[in-house]
């Protein structure tokens, strides 16, 4: 099966070690996989925070990179929520301002064969146990748009359970917002870091070493609460927990 891989802005440039895990993972799976290296942002910042029609072009520029793709895999719950949530609506809104269905036909074949990595294991491969061993007590966070934008359910967690001497804790409050929220944590930065904190301090109460999820913005967002608390805890992607083997552990 041929895939590409659309690791996102973040990814790129700031967590690139995720992008390397999701390939070492799927090789090992028997995947074929092309890192397209014209892929730009997916134009989620500039919908998210209310600029539209700026972020047609980039949303167009993203069907010309991956339309030939049998799958586009992202390990970006919030990126892979904008393909499949979002793209329908940019071309439903243009053609209720009058501009045709032209950018409806264009985004339209990228939506359904566009999923986030835990999706593509589970529904595409129908895998749960990759192979994978890590040896650490580990809590997992499931994101706000990978929980309720694309209804990931037990995905990440039937994923985590297989893995060999990973030993997984509830995480009370789970399914509340970790703060991030990409501009909300700009605009409403005592808010989100107050949501930080407490996010940070249920993770804790586990006794859990890592706190896993499966998108690094708001791992980011995590991570710098839990640098400012001078927590014990470490974010971890769960691509790089399940790309791990025993020959290879991750850290």
């Amino acid at each position: 099966m041929r895939v590409a891989l659309f690791l996102t802005c973040v990814n790129d440039t700031l967590y690139p070690d995720t992008g390397r895990a999701v390939v070492k993972l799927l090789t090992r799976l028997g995947v074929d996989v092309d890192f397209p290296m014209d892929q730009t942002c997916c134009g989620q910042a500039h919908y998210n925070t209310g600029y539209r029609h700026e972020a047609e072009p980039l949303a167009r520029h993203f069907c010309e990179v991956f339309r030939d793709y049998e799958a586009i895999v992202t390990p970006s719950g919030s990126c892979g929520a904008m393909v499949r949530e979002l793209y329908p609506r940019l071309g439903e809104r243009a053609r209720a301002e009058g501009r045709g269905d032209g950018l409806a036909r264009t985004l339209a074949p990228v939506v359904p064969k566009t999923y986030e990595l835990t999706e593509f294991l589970v529904d595409v491969l129908g895998v749960t146990d990759v192979g994978a061993y890590y040896p650490h007590k580990v809590t997992y966070h499931p994101t706000c748009h990978g929980l309720r934008g694309l209804g990931l359910g037990d995905r990440p967690r039937r994923l985590l359970e297989a893995v060999k001497g990973l030993e997984l804790a509830e995480l009370p409050g789970a399914a509340e917002c970790c703060g991030f929220g990409g501009t909300f944590a700009v605009k409403n930065a005592a808010v989100s870091a107050a949501m930080g904190v407490d996010k940070v301090r249920d993770a804790e109460s586990t006794g859990a070493e890592v706190l896993c999820a499966a998108d690094n913005s708001c791992l980011m967002h995590i991570g710098g609460t839990m640098s400012r608390l001078r927590s014990g805890m470490r974010p971890v992607h769960l691509a790089e927990i399940l790309a791990s083997t025993e020959e290879e552990p991750a850290l």
